[in-house]
């Protein structure tokens, strides 16, 4: 059994004050006139009744840059960087603004790499410091070098077709429309349908 509200209107609450409504039986004389700027003493920080700005709560993080939204040449985009095993089970995801390098998401995503050999990687990956960072833990990077490289890398092409896995993985949570078009404004509730997606598809 559940546990009953109480009634808001019960009969032992007093019932609020009415202002009057004057002679001529309107109200118009006690609202504030439309565009007259008013605020309560002591809230500064508060929307202003007939202002043009946003909200001056200078805590509060806004704009596009703060919530993983960049401009790229498709528009306003959403990247979505993600760390796979071989069975296509996404182990960590991380959003940046579509204006933002891939290989400056690899250092926190390595950061939930499990015990492996061997690590595939997108060519946006491809820097001297993720190189660095994989082979510091111990893993071989096996990442297809840029074209603007000097001194190629060594790649197997090979060994490359396993990373389809991460591939498959995205082709299959972008079947919801949701993570495939980003309808959520604030980046942590896009996150949170991304790893909730995920979670059903591949955990459950």
């Amino acid at each position: 059994m559940g546990r009953r509200a109480a009634d808001p209107w019960s009969p032992e609450d007093a019932l609020q004050p009415i202002c009057s409504l004057g002679r001529e039986g309107r109200v118009d004389g006690h609202l504030l006139r439309f565009g007259v700027c008013w605020r309560a003493a002591g809230r500064s920080t508060d929307r202003l009744i007939g202002g043009q700005s946003a909200s001056l709560r200078g805590w509060r993080k806004r704009g596009e840059r703060s919530q993983a939204i960049g401009r790229s040449r498709g528009g306003r985009t959403t990247k979505i960087h993600a760390l796979t095993d071989g069975d296509c089970r996404p182990l960590a995801f991380l959003l940046t603004g579509g204006n933002v390098a891939d290989c400056t998401a690899a250092e926190v995503l390595l950061e939930r790499l499990p015990a492996t050999s061997i690590l595939h990687g997108d060519k946006g990956y491809d820097s001297d410091a993720v190189r660095r960072q994989i082979e510091g833990m111990g893993v071989a990077p096996n990442i297809p070098p840029k074209a603007n490289r000097l001194w190629k890398n060594c790649f197997s092409p090979f060994l490359y077709r396993d990373r389809n896995a991460i591939e498959r993985m995205f082709g299959r949570i972008k079947d919801f429309r949701r993570i495939a078009t980003r309808y959520d404004r604030l980046e942590r509730n896009f996150l949170a349908a991304v790893c909730l997606v995920a979670t059903v598809c591949y955990w459950l």
